[in-house]
């Protein structure tokens, strides 16, 4: 190609917001190469040690990440630990298969049962398995398992990337993610916009180029550019780095406001450290504190007093402001081994939230002692999720009642917190005022899942999964409005709130809080202040 000449540009859907320039890098999702086979006995070794070293890699990327990314690679871990199906695998060994066409035949046949379930959960789970299939193959022919090494800043091309490969490469020098198929809201996205990393998804077919150029704004993917291409590209970048600095010079401004009204911006965090990003200190409070981190460690489910310092420690940083934390909303495609059920048809609509902890007294009111304790520390409220009753909420409230009265009975000081419940199932939306709840936080990722029937993680459903959907908007509103009438504060903890896009939507909703990521609360704040200074929207 002549250099004077422009290259080919791809349009995709954004996942998460930024730009890369850099080497562009295909990762494929399996790489053969040969492997002669031993005895029967030290192929069973092989593939034994190929699964343990697996198993490691992925407890070592989970306790690094921490947080949410913990709960999305539980899925693999349980599937390493299940006798069930892997001892079949070890029987076909001693009739003489070679390990790596045992497990290989093993995982296809999973993979293809996940591709042909009725259930969109299930299907979004065969990325996970390809993932765990390749890893362990690489360790058994003689790799180490992990990513090859990548340039920095390289835009890194695959046809979808499982949350664990994303975890193994090292983004501190930048870099972007080009997604031949993928979904704005599937797990890998979610991990991409809390670490700032530029995503676009489903580009369809790409050639291969030496050099890329990524705009996480625009959805495009330009290679082997010309040069009229990079300095378009460089000063769309510069435009978006100088939106970024006025947008963080905003957060040190009195509070976002709008038509005249406070405009609260709070956080989300999934874990402690969160709280040491910069931007933290500018919020309002904590919107949603996830508690699931809680159940990754290695000792399992935590005792009382472990929970207690988290919340506690949480608590003084936000001295006065309010904090709001959200009880295990394990299930779904939160599975938590030893605490959600086995085998359930369609986890998403299974024995999770607070179902899950009302059927688990054991576990929850363990929790609930902690956050007893801790609601002394500062303004605690408590937040139940996936409620889809009044009952179940009583049914809480009384649980956490009688908690409250038996640690007070034997001096120690406890109080009851605010009660509040998400918002997420539409049956909640809709019947909404039979409630008794101190405050409502609307979940728009579940919402939006549950009212369009799709799976947000399942990249084919992309077209269908809109947000601005008026279904969703009119539940939205409705619970706003409900909250305005009672008195009673309705907040957003979703992935809408952190979008930029969304936020005339939500504002004119009647939507008056918003939690967001801490990375995406200076951008939020720029948003709100330019909507009501005639920027849009007012």
């Amino acid at each position: 190609m002549r250099a004077d000449v422009a290259g080919p540009a791809y349009r995709g859907r954004t996942a998460s917001i930024g730009f890369a320039r850099g080497p562009f890098i295909r990762l494929s999702a399996r790489e053969n190469s040969a492997r002669t086979p031993g005895s029967p006995q030290d192929e069973a070794l092989a593939l034994r040690g190929a699964i343990q070293s697996s198993s490691e890699q992925i407890a070592e990327l989970a306790a690094a990440a921490g947080g949410e990314a913990t709960q999305i690679l539980e899925f693999q871990v349980a599937l390493l630990e299940d006798q069930d199906f892997i001892d079949p695998i070890f029987t076909s060994l001693v009739q003489g298969t070679p390990a790596d066409i045992a497990w290989s035949s093993a995982l296809d046949e999973q993979i293809a049962d996940y591709d042909t379930a009725s259930d969109e959960y299930l299907k979004a789970r065969s990325s996970d398995l390809a993932d765990l299939r390749d890893r362990v193959l690489r360790i058994l022919n003689g790799g180490e398992g992990l990513v090859p090494e990548i340039p920095s800043g390289a835009v890194i091309c695959a046809d979808d990337l499982p949350p664990s490969r994303f975890l193994e490469i090292d983004w501190s020098g930048g870099g972007g993610l080009a997604l031949l198929r993928g979904s704005p809201t599937s797990h890998v996205a979610m991990l991409a916009r809390a670490r700032g990393i530029p995503m676009v998804v489903q580009l369809g077919s790409v050639p291969d180029a030496a050099i890329a150029l990524l705009d996480g704004e625009g959805a495009t993917l330009e290679l082997n550019p010309n040069a009229e291409q990079i300095g378009l590209f460089e000063r769309r970048r510069e435009i978006h780095r100088r939106s970024r600095a006025s947008a963080r010079a905003i957060l040190r401004r009195p509070a976002a406001t709008w038509r005249g009204e406070r405009i609260r911006l709070l956080i989300n965090i999934q874990r402690v450290e969160d709280l040491e990003h910069a931007d933290a200190q500018y919020a309002d409070g904590i919107g949603l504190m996830r508690t699931e981190f809680l159940l990754s460690g290695p000792e399992g489910i935590p005792d009382e007093e472990t929970q207690y310092r988290t919340y506690d420690e949480v608590l003084r940083w936000a001295d006065k402001r309010p904090v709001t934390i959200r009880t295990f909303d394990a299930g779904g495609d939160k599975p938590v081994s030893g605490f959600t059920p086995e085998g359930e048809a369609n986890p998403f609509l299974g024995l999770r939230g607070l179902r899950l902890c009302l059927a688990r007294p054991d576990v929850f009111e363990v929790q609930l002692r902690a956050l007893a304790r801790a609601a002394v520390r500062g303004n605690l409220k408590v937040m139940f999720p996936m409620v889809t009753m009044a009952a179940e909420l009583e049914t809480a409230r009384t649980v956490f009642t009688e908690i409250v009265a038996d640690l007070q009975a034997r001096g120690i000081a406890a109080i009851l917190p605010e009660l509040g419940i998400m918002v997420e199932v539409p049956a909640a939306a809709m019947a909404i005022g039979d409630f008794k709840c101190a405050f409502f936080s609307i979940g728009s990722n579940d919402l939006a899942q549950y009212v369009l029937a799709c799976d947000r993680s399942n990249g084919a459903l992309g077209n269908l999964i809109d947000p601005l959907h008026p279904a969703v908007l009119e539940l939205i509103a409705r619970a706003a409005e409900h909250g305005r009438r009672a008195g009673v504060s309705v907040s957003l903890c979703g992935d809408m709130a952190s979008d930029p896009r969304f936020i005339p939507a939500l504002l004119h909703c009647g939507l008056r809080e918003l939690s967001v990521n801490a990375s995406s609360l200076a951008q939020i704040k720029q948003t709100i202040d330019r909507l009501g200074h005639g920027g849009g929207g007012g």
